[in-house]
């Protein structure tokens, strides 16, 4: 899949991160994902190609696994370059395990796709619950993640826009002694598909409005 961000300045969307860190990864690259949105993004949007470079729970809902996991991928190859895709609620679950890291010398880079929501759950209570929302809004600046990666000896980035996106990218990759927190603050109004409802067959899948003129294929 491609996804292209339409125009400078808007609101960053995480289809686009992911995009990006794709085109700019390193060959070998191993990436390890949390749950939730961030989770599809990466399995849609990073272009794998090569076996055991995808670490992710799968459908077991394990949020907080992509930091454990990338720091134990670069504890098995140490001479690669690993990316843990994460959004801001799992981060805040194990990012204290960035701590084990830094005093073990096992430096991974971190892609946060912030959107100050649990995302998939804010998704779900908006398109099956009538916009029923309940405890999925984050703060938009509590916690300070950069201070945050800064206080556990790690390298802090901020991304607000997309022009920032490739050069914060770069420059992560570039950095090979500490582990790098790239925060990306993402558009909290995008959503991820295809989404099946709870209790339904994977008949009623249900596809990006863009793609709405492909459902009778399914059919």
């Amino acid at each position: 899949m491609t996804y292209e961000q339409s125009a400078p300045g808007e609101a960053l969307k995480p289809q686009f991160v992911i995009e990006e860190l794709s085109k700019l990864a390193p060959e070998h690259t191993i990436v390890a994902s949390g749950v939730g949105q961030h989770q599809m993004y990466a399995s849609q949007f990073f272009e794998f190609n090569e076996p055991y470079t995808w670490l992710n729970s799968g459908g077991l809902g394990t949020m907080g696994f992509s930091i454990p996991a990338a720091i134990g991928a670069k504890a098995a190859r140490p001479d690669t370059t690993v990316w843990a895709v994460d959004g801001d609620g799992c981060f805040q679950m194990t990012a204290q395990e960035l701590v084990t890291a830094t005093i073990d010398e096992l430096p991974i880079k971190v892609a946060l796709l912030n959107n100050s929501h649990l995302g998939m759950v804010k998704q779900w209570q908006e398109m099956f619950y009538d916009e029923r929302y309940s405890e999925t809004r984050l703060h938009e600046k509590v916690p300070d993640f950069v201070k945050w990666a800064e206080s556990m000896g790690c390298v802090g980035i901020l991304v607000e826009s997309p022009e920032e996106v490739a050069p914060a990218i770069e420059k992560a990759n570039s950095i090979n002694d500490r582990t790098v927190v790239v925060e990306f603050r993402t558009d909290a109004a995008e959503k991820v598909f295809p989404m099946v409802p709870a209790g339904q067959s994977n008949d009623a899948l249900i596809l990006h409005p863009t793609q709405d003129d492909t459902s009778g294929a399914l059919e």
